[in-house]
């Protein structure tokens, strides 16, 4: 198997760096990768890398747990997604920074000395799939040998390849060179990663050991390059199946930037000791709500965070949406989890896992067990936002490994605090109903929302950008509006919803909202609403809300859906709220405006310019309700 690289269809100035290396290890399965994150030490291995003037640069220390591995950055900044880490290194067209338009000069100079200095290390090589259980293309990863940490990451998160499997003519389609010094030689301690697109192949240059920004997000990336090419999208969602008590299956898609919900779709909801549903705590009255729901609907996990829309429904006549999982492994983040009882299905996965795992930011000690609460502090009492574990979906329970239509697709929303003394944009209600042209206009704007805990910018109003997932793309944003925008009005039959998370006005209510409305749209079924069962928010971009909702027996007060009906919110700050909503929509969608975009997306965003009606909307759209 030496040198067996030789024979594939990759450039020569590629096969130089592995034919010149000290070393290429090529592995043959996970534990081989495992025991590579070690770097020959029993318990405790720290990852350095010298930098010139005899300075040695420590990055990350990897404990040996007895559930797996617990990685640890040594900068607080290491850890979590800089949201400005991505520049382009080619050419072709983009709407992203080009790596030229920072530094002045062209990235083939840093390129080059990339390659020239993997060729002086130890290298780790291994080939991974892109495009998940459906695998529609191939990839590489080179590394140097002391990050196996990574390795093991993006083995798990795209899956990995067996040397003895690869052919002859192996071709692939990305590549993924990582460099973690240049983030200190060459960047002054930022995160960095560059894209460079050339003769039909991906690169991705990832000068940091986060896997966050390149061996997720960057092979997020190419898919999306691929698919901006041929007119198909990888949607930034989880994706559930939702089994009622009497056996109905509710597929709901659910989508949103960083910390919008999307993992969080895939959990239970989290219970009191006495077993109820704590709704949301009132911050001014301290007062609590809580529900009492015997038994909950039973999930099916379908995607955790991208879900690739290639194929066309299997039901010729279908209108609905159709999705499958684009990886082979979840990055769960785990700020949630803060006690033992917390998920306890989760902590089952994890604490007894069918194989050792990959823990980041978690307090792990050697040879005891990684716990998911234990998070490391980003400074005394001040515990990390950002604590992960890659979990292979293979060992999730139910998880569905075949394409599913989707019924309801949502889209999650971090709302702040809102009250009549402090009035924000946290009037969105526990759930909306949209009209397909809002629903396309959310996926434009894609509030970032409150107190981020993924990246490192999260506070305020922000846009995430088209699709929410802009952020990893490197073509045209247009071109993923127009694909968006056809894409709604190809699949009528999927309905649209808006949840709101963390507040509620005035209520505290985590991912409550989603959780209970989960349940609550998954006993209606297919069944419609009627307009009469809806009553139009007094802000438009928010669609419609249920005039009620009962579940279980018990009423949700109409206020956790019409938020100025809040004695400490109001008419007053309610409408500072959609000032706030209107205003942001309308800086954001006003970039869309451009020659190359749909024309009937022209007429919607003029609509939201103009201060259309919901009726306006449905004009340029039809409702399925």
């Amino acid at each position: 198997m030496s040198k067996l690289w030789q024979e594939w269809t990759i450039a020569n100035d590629i096969k130089n760096i592995l034919d010149t290396s000290k070393k290429v290890v090529f592995p043959k399965n996970r534990e081989e990768i495992l025991e590579l994150a070690m770097g020959g030490k029993k318990d405790i291995f720290e990852v350095s890398y010298p930098i010139g003037n005899n300075r040695i640069v420590p990055e990350a220390t990897v404990f040996k747990c007895k559930n797996g591995l617990a990685v640890n950055y040594k900068e607080k900044y290491m850890r979590r997604r800089d949201p400005d880490c991505m520049l382009i290194g080619d050419n072709q067209e983009t709407d992203k920074t080009r790596f030229a338009d920072v530094f002045n000069f062209p990235f083939e100079k840093t390129r080059a000395e990339t390659f020239d200095w993997l060729k002086n290390q130890e290298l780790i090589l291994i080939a991974i799939n892109i495009g998940g259980i459906r695998s529609i293309h191939k990839g590489l990863l080179i590394a140097p040998a002391n990050a196996g940490f990574f390795v093991g990451a993006l083995a798990d998160l795209q899956g990995f390849i067996n040397p003895e499997d690869i052919p002859v003519d192996f071709n692939p389609k990305a590549i993924v060179y990582l460099a973690p010094p240049f983030r200190h030689t060459h960047f002054n301690g930022k995160q960095i990663v560059v894209h460079n697109r050339i003769n039909r192949l991906h690169e991705i240059f990832s000068y940091n050991l986060y896997p966050g920004p390149s061996a997720k997000k960057g092979i997020y990336g190419v898919l999306l390059q691929i698919g901006e090419e041929e007119n198909w999208l990888t949607l930034h969602s989880s994706t559930v199946q939702v089994v009622t008590p009497y056996d109905n299956i509710t597929t709901i898609l659910h989508e949103g930037a960083s910390g919008g919900g999307k993992s969080e779709m895939l959990e239970h909801a989290h219970r009191e000791e006495d077993g109820r549903l704590l709704l949301g705590r009132n911050q001014i009255s301290n007062k609590n709500f809580y529900l009492t729901l015997n038994q909950s609907c039973k999930l099916m996990p379908v995607t955790d965070d991208m879900a690739l829309s290639i194929d066309s429904p299997s039901h010729e006549n279908s209108k609905k949406l159709f999705v499958y999982d684009a990886e082979e492994g979840w990055f769960i983040r785990l700020n949630h989890i803060t006690a033992y009882g917390t998920d306890l299905t989760l902590e089952n996965l994890t604490i007894h896992p069918e194989k050792p795992l990959i823990f980041l930011n978690i307090a792990g000690v050697p040879n005891a067990t990684a716990l998911i609460w234990e998070h490391i502090e980003d400074s005394p009492d001040k515990p990390c936002p950002n604590p992960r574990v890659i979990l292979p979906r293979h060992f999730i329970k139910d998880v569905v490994n075949t394409p599913v239509e989707v019924d309801f697709r949502s889209f999650g929303v971090r709302t702040p605090f809102c009250s009549e003394a402090n009035p924000s944009y946290g009037i969105i209600g526990m759930f909306h109903i949209l009209p397909p042209a809002l629903a396309w206009l959310w996926r434009l704007v894609s509030p970032r929302g409150d107190s981020n805990p993924s990246i490192t910018k999260g506070d305020g109003l922000t846009s995430e950008g088209v699709g929410s997932y802009w952020p990893f793309a490197t073509g045209k944003f247009t071109k993923h509006a127009n694909l968006l925008l056809k894409q709604i009005i190809d699949t009528s039959q999927t309905r649209h919803v808006l949840f709101a998370n963390q507040n509620i006005g005035s209520w505290k209510v985590s991912f409550m909202p989603q959780w209970i409305s989960r349940e609550y749209l998954a006993r209606r079924g297919v069944a419609k609403f009627h307009k009469e069962q809806l009553v139009p928010c007094r802000c438009q971009l928010l669609g419609y809300a249920p005039q009620q909702m009962r579940i279980e027996g018990t009423l949700v007060p109409e206020y956790f859906f019409q938020v100025e009906k809040q004695a400490e919110v109001g008419l007053v700050a309610y409408d500072k709220g959609v000032d706030l909503l209107s205003n942001f929509f309308k800086s954001e969608l006003s970039n869309y405006l451009n020659e190359d975009l749909d024309i009937l997306g022209k007429k919607i965003i003029e609509c939201c310019l103009n201060n259309g009606s919901l009726e306006d909307y449905e004009k340029l759209i039809p409702m399925t309700l």
